[in-house]
């Protein structure tokens, strides 16, 4: 393993103990064979000033809500160290208890909750104290005779500790493996099926000295010829199978779940490998793992219910025969899945969790491939596992991640989401946890919604059907299937009277009005019919109810899309398909009205600007998140009871009306 310690770089880092702490914290966390999202903590002892200028000795510990490899300063919760040191010598401490107390030790009201393993490091008599969970050390303590081989590795200056539940009571066992020994001796601790820790007067010494305990591992593991020895394959894409996994996923949970497609070679010939679903069945990399993974893989085969009816009886009997009294039962969907020749699934409500199991994943497939080429695979015991699972602790790391938003886990594509309406709808969807995949053949559209990780935008000419195939293969593929579509793109060309319009403006303003919504619908329907409460909205005009002269091919196009939308309502009824049609007009905030455009309207109707622009009933602005507002109550649940409606967005007409 590769030491990236920098002194120029420390340097920057070097004017408080607490700094150099969070240089070398992020040199851990750069590293995923090292840690994953949130894992591992890592801490320093020194001294914290109160308001009367008195010096506490202090644990600096990572807190709960950070990673390594971005942390900073004021992610480590300063605790007091005699207080911890004291809660350490209690005979016995219940989880609620331990975390309540090391809160009120904390000298910060503002400090995160500090980690679960603060008295442990408490008790560690040296500055610096690593945690890491390393893949290679896991993937050989992850076999039936790990202990022995890490003891092989390692000498006397490794403490080998036999796997307990983290927390209290791995602090009190390592206080009692450690009653009598020189801690001098030690330049680190192996936890077997747990990770590593390494310590040291200074943050280099602590973090020279994780890097050569791995690399001993790792060395291992070459010299046996099985480092890195990954089954290699390919496959061919079956999105379709890929929309009916993930909406099997979301019935197991009970919710709408994203599905992410691993089918990266490597995950290819990983599910390929003989007696691959063995493997996925026995247990975790980490226990700290399974409150993202569950404790085994969904193994999925040719009949989708079955396997997802063997899926819930294998979790039911997991939970039954390790529950205690006051335990209620996690949802029984899959976290991840095995799909033989096609790769691995990760699932979850959001982009984020979905990015994390996939990760955890990546990291689990490649050391129980090393594990089984070395031995064979073998974690932790199911029972640990479950304590894990239901651990009121890792319960409350999950709280943030289950808060759920009204379109949490769905998929939306949404056409002319660059600008106007298109965009709005994608701001209002993605604020309400909505995935969406933004279509335009504005090249803005891949810059926006930087901030959502559940955006995807995707360059489009809607009027190529290669170009639409493409980006809706590639949203399939991004998400795992499509529940709403925003139909919105379109232009308002310039005014003609009918006699004067010829054969090119003719095709060129209808395929553009018209034809590019029935393109993107056809390349649509497949998924929409696996989708979650699956919605189409259209995005018509007033000019369809009330067709103004000299706006005729306009007209004629928004005429055709609405004929087009009641007849889609009525042929995908029978797949719970609903679809509707929205109807603005005076939305003038869009990229259709351009200045010119507006004054040609003003002057055909022998009106100002401002008059022509307020010539609504109600006198009032329309604006692109008006429209937004309804199109997003149309793809909810709240109108799960409307399909083939036309609903006007345009401050009331008379003529319509």
């Amino acid at each position: 393993m590769k030491n990236i310690w920098q002194d120029k770089e420390a340097k920057k880092f070097s004017g408080t103990n607490l700094g150099l702490r969070v240089y070398s914290s992020r040199l851990l966390g750069k590293n995923p064979e090292l840690v994953l999202h949130g894992g591992g903590n890592t801490s320093v002892k020194g001294y914290y000033k109160n308001i009367f200028g008195e010096k506490i000795e202090t644990l600096f510990i990572k807190g709960s809500g950070w990673d390594l490899i971005s942390i900073e300063e004021d992610g480590f919760a300063p605790v007091d160290l005699n207080q911890l040191i004291r809660l350490a010598n209690l005979h016995q401490l219940t989880d609620s208890q331990m975390v309540m107390q090391q809160k009120i030790a904390t000298l910060r009201p503002s400090a995160p909750n500090p980690s679960v393993e603060a008295i442990l490091h408490a008790l560690i008599p040296y500055k610096y104290v690593d945690h890491t969970h390393a893949d290679a050390v896991l993937a050989i303590s992850n076999t039936p005779s790990g202990r022995k081989k890490i003891n092989e590795i390692y000498g006397e200056d490794i403490l080998i500790v036999p796997y307990v539940m983290p927390g209290f009571i791995l602090a009190k066992k390592i206080a009692e493996l450690t009653k009598n020994i020189d801690w001098s001796t030690l330049n680190g601790m192996i936890l077997l099926n747990h990770g590593v820790f390494s310590f040291g007067i200074d943050a280099k010494t602590s973090y020279d000295r994780m890097i050569n305990i791995v690399s001993k591992a790792e060395q291992y593991l070459k010299n046996k010829e099985v480092w890195r020895k990954y089954n290699k394959s390919t496959s061919k894409l079956d999105l379709l199978t890929l929309a009916r996994i993930r909406k099997k996923a979301s019935e197991m949970t009970g919710k709408a779940c994203l599905a992410g497609l691993n089918n990266s070679p490597e995950a290819v010939g990983f599910s390929k490998i003989k007696g691959v679903q063995k493997l996925c069945l026995k247990g975790t990399l980490t226990p700290d793992h399974v409150i993202r993974t569950k404790p085994f893989a969904w193994i999925i085969n040719d009949d989708l219910d079955i396997s997802a009816q063997d899926f819930i009886k294998r979790y039911e009997a997991y939970f039954q025969k390790n529950k205690s009294k006051d335990i209620t039962k996690l949802d029984s969907g899959p976290k991840w899945a095995l799909w033989p020749g096609n790769g691995t699934v990760s699932f979850g409500t959001s982009k984020k969790q979905v990015q994390i199991v996939r990760d955890i994943n990546k990291h689990t497939i490649r050391a129980m491939q090393t594990s089984s080429n070395l031995d064979d695979w073998k974690p932790i015991s199911f029972s640990d596992l479950f304590d894990m699972e239901y651990w009121e602790l890792e319960q409350a790391k999950l709280k943030n991640d289950n808060q759920t938003l009204e379109f949490q886990g769905k998929v939306a594509v949404i056409t002319g989401a660059a600008s106007g309406i298109g965009y709005q709808c994608s701001k209002k969807l993605l604020d309400n946890g909505c995935a969406v995949i933004g279509l335009d053949k504005n090249k803005e559209v891949l810059e926006l919604f930087s901030e959502f990780d559940a955006y995807k935008g995707l360059y489009c000419d809607l009027t190529k059907t290669t170009d639409v195939k493409k980006v809706v293969s590639t949203s399939v593929k991004e998400f795992g299937g499509i529940d709403i579509l925003i139909s919105n793109a379109g232009v308002f060309s310039s005014s003609e009277y009918l006699h004067r319009i010829d054969d090119k403006k003719w095709q060129q303003d209808l395929d553009i009005n018209l034809a590019t919504h029935h393109r993107i619908l056809r390349e649509c329907i497949p998924y929409l019919k696996l989708g979650i409460d699956p919605a189409v909205i259209f995005m018509g005009s007033r000019n369809a109810c009330a067709p103004g002269s000299g706006a005729g091919t306009y007209t004629i196009a928004k005429s055709g899309l609405t004929q087009m939308s009641r007849l889609a309502a009525i042929e995908l009824s029978k797949y719970n398909i609903r679809v509707n049609i929205v109807h603005p007009d005076c939305v003038y905030d869009t990229g259709v009205w351009s200045h010119n455009i507006l004054k040609e309207r003003a002057k055909h109707y022998g009106l100002s600007v401002n008059e022509y622009k307020r010539r609504n009933l109600l006198k009032v602005d329309v604006s692109s998140m008006d429209v937004a507002e309804l199109v997003t109550f149309l793809a909810s649940t709240k109108s799960s009871k409307t399909t083939g409606a036309q609903i006007p967005v345009d401050g009331g007409n008379d003529r319509i009306i």
